[in-house]
Order: structure tokens, then sequence, then C-alpha cells
């Protein structure tokens, strides 16, 4: 996994790293039906090419490279992960 979305996105759900992402790899988009459920946006592990595009745009710093996740939030990485196996 590239990059992880952590708890500073909970209740935020801004969907700028949604827009910029050039793979797609980031969900739930606003015009998904789990959208409005979940608490929280995820990145595809799988997906994800590690072009770093969604960083700057989240205005609350919830994403980190993998290796540079807060140990606070290493939780939210199998978080990401398991979004995608549903």
């Amino acid at each position: 996994m590239a990059y992880v979305i952590a708890e500073p996105c909970i209740g935020t759900k801004d969907s700028a790293c949604v827009d910029v992402c050039p793979v797609d790899c980031i969900h739930p988009r606003k015009d998904e039906a789990k959208f409005a459920d979940l608490e929280q946006l995820y990145i595809d592990p799988a997906e994800c090419i590690d072009c770093g595009a969604c960083v700057p745009v989240c205005p609350v710093t919830a994403i980190f490279p993998v290796e540079d996740l807060p140990d606070k939030w290493k939780g939210f990485t199998e978080i990401n992960a398991n979004y995608y196996k549903s």
C-alpha cells in the first residue's frame, strides 16, 4: 500500500483527493451509494500508484505514505485495505 487515509478524514470526507487521483483509487465518491453511510474515504492498496497527488490537496492532512503513518494511526492501513475486501 502506497498511501493511507487516517483518522483526520473521519467526519470530513472532503473529496478533493478523489478529484485529483489519476487512477480513481479513492472511494467512496460523493455519487456512490455508500458515501453517506461511511465515516471516511479509503485508498485502494492494489490500485494506488504511489503518485502522491492526493496528499497536498487534503485539507485535514489525513493522507500519509504508509511508511510515514504516525504510530497512533497504524491501524488505518488495515482499515483502508479491508474496505476493498468487501
